[in-house]
């Protein structure tokens, strides 16, 4: 049975032990509700849930557990003759997975038999074939070993996904008896459910807090492996990125911290100054109609994915910076100082138009989160309402703004699809606005490109740049919560 389907079956026998669950309980009570403890949904509730979480937990922990225990398994299957020379076990793993899903394919569309997959050891090249209809196809360099080992994973796979379902339905059935031989009027059904509900909420909240652990710990291991086979001085000191795989690379993150530095300072140089100017027009002098028009349509640059941004960048910002700056005599002003379209100046005016929904967006809630008494205060005092926005709002605003100007530099630091394509990918220090450089995160994705086996540091600094990366961007959040946390209060 498919994952899908058992999870809609725990569903449908939730909601028959919802129905039998407040049928006993009125039942037991005569069918007068008010000689029950609680109402009756409450014993339905307390039914249902007894059968489905404990089920869904099963299912999802065994989810999680079987992959790894069956590669474990798998992977002693493997003799160390069957690994080639220059290539990992985990790299050989992945052929296993992926001859063990072609064998799935092959036996679902009636390529293959279930008995010849069974016998492949003497069908090894007959099945090699067939694979290929089904577009699996295998290189050569596949041994027998590794084909014998995909079988024994998609003979595990199944016979664990068989285990599951049984156990899964076993746990929703003995749920659901459990739960329906408590059921009667004097059962504290409203307090059990509320006790369930408080911890499923509390594990809720949990699971981010875990997952952001579980996301800085894997950083923090493969960092220390990283560490373990590249100097961190030449890391943090030096002043060259050069990967080459050869084991004599150059790894500086210094290079491409300026790069990142110097984009994100453009693209505020863009987006604070229009964001800013923008949520003072929307919050203090366009009126009602004009404000429910302009702020949606402000906010739709939200919504565009940053690929579009990155392609605007290329087709269309870059080469207009190009006939202004290049092109020499046939150019705008008649220089050379752009030479392609890639630029820090093209990643930075496209990514400061991104972040302008995103300062005006903050900056109008907090401008108008300032008392109108401040207002009127000011009014009353004969001040203009260019006075009163200059010396009485915008003041009384600015931790807010500035806190909302962190969050966006944050935000920018952080920015991969637009430096991809309008940055280019040349790591160097250089003041020129119009030279092509590269930043972390687009270093962070060129390194795991392809073919990785986590072994050389040419690998592994990427995650020694994204953890690099996160404690520049939790920095930056963490200064915007200060700022807006000391002085809110003197506003309210």
């Amino acid at each position: 049975m498919p994952t899908f389907w058992l999870v809609i079956l725990l569903c449908v026998i939730a909601a028959a032990g919802y129905v039998l669950g407040r049928q006993r309980a009125l039942s037991s009570a005569g069918g007068d509700a008010r000689a029950l403890h609680s109402l009756p949904a409450y014993y339905g509730y307390n039914v249902g849930l007894s059968t489905l979480v404990p089920a869904l937990g099963l299912l999802v922990v065994w989810l999680l557990a079987q992959p790894m225990l069956i590669e474990n398994r798998v992977s002693g299957m493997i003799p160390a003759e069957a690994i080639p020379e220059g290539t990992t076990l985990g790299l050989v793993m992945s052929d296993v997975r992926r001859v063990a899903e072609g064998l799935d394919i092959a036996v679902a569309e009636g390529v293959l038999t279930s008995e010849q997959v069974r016998n492949m050891r003497s069908e090894f090249s007959d099945i090699r074939g067939r694979l290929g209809e089904v577009g699996v196809a295998l290189g050569s360099d596949v041994r027998p070993e590794v084909f014998n080992a995909a079988q024994a994973y998609r003979s595990s796979s199944a016979t664990g996904h068989t285990a599951m379902v049984i156990a899964v339905a076993l746990v929703a059935l003995v749920g659901l008896g459990l739960s329906y031989s408590k059921t009667n009027k004097d059962f504290r059904a409203r307090n059990t459910v509320e006790r369930a509900v408080m911890a499923l909420l509390i594990l809720a909240a949990s699971l981010a807090i875990l997952t952001t652990i579980g996301i800085v710990l894997s950083m923090l291991f493969e960092t220390r492996n990283f560490f373990g086979l590249h100097s961190w001085t030449d890391f943090f000191f030096g002043g060259t990125w050069a990967p080459n795989f050869r084991g004599d690379s150059e790894l500086s993150i210094l290079p491409l911290l300026w790069g990142t530095l110097y984009i994100s300072f453009i693209a505020l140089l863009v987006a604070v100054p229009i964001g800013l100017f923008a949520a003072i027009y929307l919050s203090e002098y366009a009126g009602p109609a004009v404000r429910a028009f302009a702020k949606p349509l402000l906010e739709i640059l939200a919504g565009i994915p940053t690929i579009v941004y990155g392609l605007f960048a290329l087709l269309t910002v870059g080469p207009l910076l190009v006939r202004i700056f290049g092109q020499g005599e046939n150019g705008v002003l008649g220089v050379e100082w752009m030479s392609g379209a890639t630029s820090v100046l093209t990643a930075g005016v496209v990514m400061g138009i991104m972040l302008i929904p995103f300062v005006s967006s903050l900056s109008d809630d907090i401008i108008n989160a300032v008392p109108q008494a401040m207002r009127d205060g000011s009014l009353g005092l004969g001040a203009t309402k260019s006075e009163t926005v200059r010396q009485v709002v915008l003041p009384a605003a600015l931790p807010g703004i500035v806190g909302a100007i962190l969050l966006a530099a944050s935000r920018a630091i952080g920015e991969t699809m637009i430096v991809v394509m309008g940055a280019g990918a040349i790591a160097k220090f250089s003041a020129n606005p119009l030279e092509s450089m590269t930043t972390i995160t687009t270093r962070i994705v060129s390194q795991l490109t392809g073919d990785t086996d986590f072994a050389s540091p040419e690998t592994l600094v990427a995650f020694a740049l994204g953890l690099t990366l996160f404690v520049l961007t939790l920095g930056l959040n963490v200064l915007a919560l200060y700022i807006v946390r000391k002085y809110r209060e003197q506003y309210d």
